[in-house]
């Protein structure tokens, strides 16, 4: 029995699925001159067709890159599948994590719908879609993918006649065409432009025909459990959800991320959020087609309409005449109207501040409660608690803005840029280098005593200084033209102390972004640390304590709290998921992280600061990936307030979001697991972690097992040769470099390119070393702990999430093709010792495992070992194919043949976007 058939008996239709998807593309490769070709196709030709990997064409290995890429679809179909039949056969709870199975437990622990309903007015959700180099698939095939998806759901469908279902299995044959021709790879690296219209994609095309789908199923939840709705409602009472964006704002190590590109970027999101919702109001006009005259409007209402007309002017009497007799219709018309865009032959091109247009979109929102009420008094309430709360909810959710842009800088950077503005004032910038950190603050608190920047707007400044200067300018312009709504927060990576935050208020003085007040100057703009490594996950609340503590942040987060309508002053930090696992290990890097968050929380509550938390995630295991509600169940109680920021990095944006059943599963997931955690919180003691010291032992001789690893005087040479790293290096994946500086050493590496490499080679070493001898050494010495930890491993959440992502991982990890990896590395005795000391590693990890979760995780996880079974069978040859391009490459680079170097990357690159299909990961 072939692989394929006997995962179809365990695992069933989503397989099926993949078997006639499989038959389609041969069918398509054969009629299009592919015959010999399509006999390669895994899993589905009864000879073994398999080529000599050294001898794998492009087109042999686009081809397996394709066949993973649809089964990775069928898989994500038959999940969504799988939660719908569950719904329909059971109930809306029977599904963990989403809103009926959340609202369900809150009910069984004794809270009550009141309760609840007042705590849902204080969620704030907002996943930040990012542009890191972990899409390897170009914007154009996500595309296709997204058409070749609904067609595959279409197909679903009982409805359609024979004839029917022949015509859209031709479709599916088309469209997998289309993706078979279009080419898969970067040829030329993506600028930054093309990564926002991919980012705006989600936010223009998806996000907007969520939001309804996620409200209704909240709404359909509530009833389920027996709650009244009355208490929910209305649009305000709903549980917030807003967006960020890092593409055009994050500039740390990347050079094209101009303060151009930022205003560029900032004119573009705002754009976009009018399209959004200029297309939201003409269907609105479509629906709302009630015959009511203008004289019989209820008074609010014509009061409204006659004030619009005396703002807009003349525009106003086209927007009337469109629909007399029709007074909800006009009266959307003019809103339609007061949008500041220029239409031309019905679309919206560009911004245009017309007299009398919308400058916030809580002018518009005003407008929409006006249309609300008065359709209540019309009687027609079922549309104004849909129609109308849909709409407001759109406008709230997006502004007129998009999305939140973040802008993003390394510590050094803003150091070198003071200085340089020191130097600029004829003042000692040599000395502020050189100085302590006391010095520092000192220094920095003395000027921030006053508004009067360093230099004059005509001043040239070194590069630093001036990159700077120019972005905190395309700032202030923007400020200035629209207010605060598009600008997220002014981010500090690699924050290490506190004058790398104070910097930052003295580069806003010189750009205007700090205001006078009665109180003292304050900044308007939010500076938020951004903790990576160990060590400053570990110190961080001692920064963040002095932070806000500070004079002129306390006056600037009081500031930006009456702006805001805050019940508090609201502090973001953001921790780093990444960076601490490549630092630390993964151990070490998620307790690491426990602590920070609870000790960050401890000092908000402490100093009255509610602490909003931005989780830096990456998309694989080892940079704080897995599922959404179990890591939100994982995160520290005291860390919970309803308040949560998190990225959406790479791959992981099309996986989640590229179709919109699964982009509301997941986003239901992140409100409905925010929700739970803050109310379980606030409901029950929390006291000290229980096994704090278990796994604070753990995770400190992790780290030493880890540190000894990298450390170790042979390790690099290893990973330079055993892993892809020097062709991901020279991929066109994303805009952004792979590393921060020319420098070569391992602190400049980026973590994404490090994980990246290591999932490659099958090593997945980011995700485990260390744990394993750890763990046997703790067995060994403590019986006694050990024993309260496997006990733990059922009902703690923080200890089941990290194990069951190690387990993931595991299943993922390959000795036979570590082994071939490795061949690579030419000195024998560095291989050897690097090797020996992995697959050692590996060996204690795995027997750990077995240890503490006892069952195989062929029955533990029976989804995921039967799709990595398949996938394994179709993968050998493609590791065999990019070694033996490794080797080819790095000779022709060597020999000085590069231009055969260059032909022989492009194949390089299509087998490391396969290999990152079958793994359903990148870094």
């Amino acid at each position: 029995m072939s692989i394929l058939k006997q995962v179809q008996e365990k695992l069933g239709k989503p397989y099926h699925d993949l078997e006639f998807l499989l038959i389609c593309l041969k069918e398509t490769l054969t009629e299009n001159g592919e015959a010999e070709l399509a006999s390669h196709i895994p899993w589905i030709n009864d000879e073994d067709a398999e080529t000599d990997p050294a001898l794998l064409s492009e087109k042999h290995v686009q081809l397996c890159s394709l066949v993973f890429q649809l089964l990775n679809m069928v898989e994500i179909n038959g999940a969504v599948q799988n939660r719908r039949k569950l719904e329909d056969e059971y109930s809306m709870s029977s599904v963990n994590g989403l809103w009926a199975n959340c609202l369900q437990t809150l009910k069984e622990q004794g809270i009550d719908q009141e309760e609840i309903a007042r705590m849902l007015t204080e969620i704030r959700v907002e996943p930040v879609l990012t542009a890191h180099p972990t899409e390897a698939k170009r914007s154009t095939v996500l595309e296709h993918h997204r058409t070749l998806y609904l067609l595959v759901v279409k197909r679903e469908n009982k409805m359609y006649t024979a004839r029917e279902q022949r015509e859209i299995r031709q479709e599916i044959k088309l469209a997998l065409y289309r993706l078979w021709k279009t080419g898969e790879i970067f040829t030329e690296k993506p600028d930054v432009a093309s990564e926002l219209r991919n980012v705006l994609h989600y936010m223009v095309n998806v996000f907007p025909e969520v939001m309804p789908i996620l409200d209704r199923r909240f709404l359909q939840a509530w009833e389920e459990v027996g709650f009244d709705v009355k208490h929910i409602r209305e649009y305000d009472r709903m549980p917030r959800i807003s967006f960020g964006n890092w593409v055009g704002g994050d500039r740390d190590g990347h050079p094209l991320v101009t303060a151009n590109v930022t205003s560029e970027t900032l004119v573009t999101l705002r754009l976009n959020a009018l399209v959004i919702i200029r297309k939201a109001l003409t269907d609105l006009v479509r629906n709302i087609s009630f015959s009511l005259d203008f004289s019989l409007a209820d008074n609010s209402l014509k009061d409204r309409i006659l004030r619009i007309r005396e703002e807009i002017g003349r525009e106003a009497d086209a927007a009337i005449e469109r629909n007399e007799g029709e007074v909800f219709r006009q009266y959307i018309n003019l809103l339609m109207t007061k949008l500041p865009l220029d239409i031309k032959r019905e679309q919206a091109t560009a911004l245009l501040d017309k007299p009398g247009s919308y400058k916030f979109a809580s002018e518009l929102i005003e407008d929409l409660k006006i249309l609300h009420n008065s359709l209540l008094r019309f009687g027609a309430e079922t549309i104004a608690y849909t129609d109308i709360n849909d709409m407001m909810r759109l406008v709230q959710t997006f502004g007129f803005h998009t999305a939140h842009l973040d802008i993003r800088q390394n510590s050094q950077f803003h150091e070198q840029a003071i200085s340089q503005l020191m130097h600029a004032a004829s003042l000692d910038g040599e000395w502020y280098l050189k100085a302590s950190e006391e010095e520092k603050v000192k220094f920095i608190t003395s000027e921030l005593q006053s508004n009067r920047p360093f230099t004059h707007p005509n001043m040239e400044l070194e590069y630093q200084a001036q990159e700077e200067k120019e972005t905190m300018n395309a700032l202030s312009d923007h400020i200035e033209k629209y207010g605060l709504d598009g600008i997220g927060s002014l981010i500090v990576s690699m924050t290490g102390s506190l004058s790398d935050l104070l910097e930052v208020y003295l580069l806003a003085r010189e750009s205007g972004l700090t205001r006078q007040t009665d109180e003292g100057i304050v900044c308007i703009l939010p500076v938020v640390p951004l903790f990576e490594t160990i060590e400053d996950l570990r110190i961080g609340h001692l920064i963040l304590k002095e932070f806000v503590n500070h004079p002129f942040t306390r006056r600037s987060l009081n500031y930006m709290q009456k702006i805001n309508n805050e019940s508090l002053p609201v502090q973001q930090v953001m921790v780093g998921y990444s960076d601490s696992n490549k630092d630390g290990g993964i151990l070490a890097s998620q307790w690491g992280l426990y602590q920070a968050q609870t000790n960050l929380a401890l000092v908000g509550s402490a100093c009255g600061v509610k602490i909003r938390l931005f989780h830096g995630k990456g998309g694989t295991i080892s940079r704080g990936a897995g599922p959404t509600h179990w890591f939100i169940k994982a995160l520290p109680p005291e860390s919970m307030n309803g308040d949560i920021r998190l990225t959406e990095q790479g791959e992981t944006i099309a996986q989640k979001y590229a179709n919109k059943i699964n982009a509301s599963y997941n986003l239901e997931l992140l409100l409905a697991g925010t929700t739970l955690a803050t109310l379980l919180s606030r409901n029950k003691m929390t006291d000290r972690y229980p096994l704090s010291d278990i796994l604070e032992n753990l995770s400190v001789e992790s780290y030493r097992h880890y540190k000894k690893l990298i450390n170790h005087k042979s390790f690099l040479q290893f990973f330079s040769e055993a892993t892809p790293i020097d062709a991901i290096e020279a991929s066109k994946i994303g805009s952004r470099p792979v590393r921060r500086t020319d420098s070569r050493n391992f602190d400049d590496l980026r973590a994404i390119p490090w994980v990246f490499s290591w999932s490659q080679n099958r090593y997945n070493i980011t995700s485990w070393y260390g744990l394993g001898s750890t763990l046997l050494n703790f067995e060994r010495s403590d019986p006694g702990g050990f024993k309260r930890f496997k006990e733990a491993v059922v009902f703690d959440p923080l200890i089941r999430y990290v194990l069951t992502n190690v387990d993931t991982s595991l299943a993922a990890t390959d000795e036979g093709i570590m082994k071939a990896y490795a061949a690579m590395v030419q000195d024998e005795k560095v291989r050897t010792t690097i090797l020996d000391l992995l697959l050692d590693e590996l060996a204690k990890t795995r027997k750990a495992l077995e240890i503490l979760l006892e069952r195989p995780i062929s029955d533990r996880r029976k989804q995921h070992y039967y799709s990595n079974v398949l996938r394994a069978e179709a993968m050998h040859s493609l590791h065999m194919n990019q070694i033996a391009l490794l080797k080819l490459w790095r000779k022709q680079k060597s020999s000085g043949d590069f231009q055969s170097a260059d032909k022989t990357l492009v194949r390089l690159l299509i087998s490391i976007n396969a290999i990152s299909s079958a793994l359903r990961n990148t870094g």
